[in-house]
């Protein structure tokens, strides 16, 4: 609803941070390529492609952006497919704004690590260190210009060691920043 749309717009930056938006599903995954958000409100009816639709697809990419689903449908079998699509969290309109902010806090500062994991993971480009290229933007990796086959962890432990070329980490550090655990 555009109207609710440009109140978000309001709610949003008033508080302090950056908004961009889509009215619809397909044209919010064309827009999280290009503006790779640290956190994304969804709703789940959107013309093209309904919100559980595009969670399920950004998190089978490997996506790990925190969302709130915002939306009307609020009985629990919705809240249960939102959840199970891969929300981190669900509102229900009609919704106090301050909680809105609260809750948009809160999963920041619970996935700080995550957003910093995937800002330098979802960059554009490449980093070559020796005969080991990785492509971020592909989530691809090259050794000696053969595609390595990896899965999606093995890819973001990769991106991750790349990105701090020279730099030791312990097992720990790793899985802390790959998997949120010690």
């Amino acid at each position: 609803d555009p109207g609710i749309h440009e109140s978000l717009r309001a709610v949003i930056e008033e508080a302090g941070y950056e908004f961009c938006g889509a009215l619809g599903g397909r044209e919010g995954l064309r827009l999280l390529d290009d503006e790779r958000p640290d956190l994304l409100l969804l709703d789940v009816m959107m013309p093209g492609m309904n919100g559980f639709d595009v969670c399920q697809q950004m998190r089978e990419e490997g996506r790990r952006i925190p969302v709130i689903f915002l939306t009307a449908k609020n009985d629990i079998v919705d809240k249960s497919t939102g959840f199970k699509a891969g929300a981190d969290d669900y509102v229900t309109k009609p919704f106090d704004a301050t909680e809105l902010i609260l809750r948009i806090e809160a999963h920041i500062r619970r996935h700080k690590d995550t957003i910093e994991f995937a800002r330098c993971t979802a960059r554009d480009g490449s980093v070559t260190i020796g005969d080991l290229e990785v492509r971020f933007d592909e989530y691809q990796v090259l050794v000696g210009g053969r595609p390595a086959n990896l899965t999606t962890k093995e890819f973001e432990i990769v991106a991750f060691l790349a990105t701090h070329p020279g730099k030791v980490f312990t097992r720990s550090q790793i899985q802390e920043y790959i998997w949120g655990e010690g």
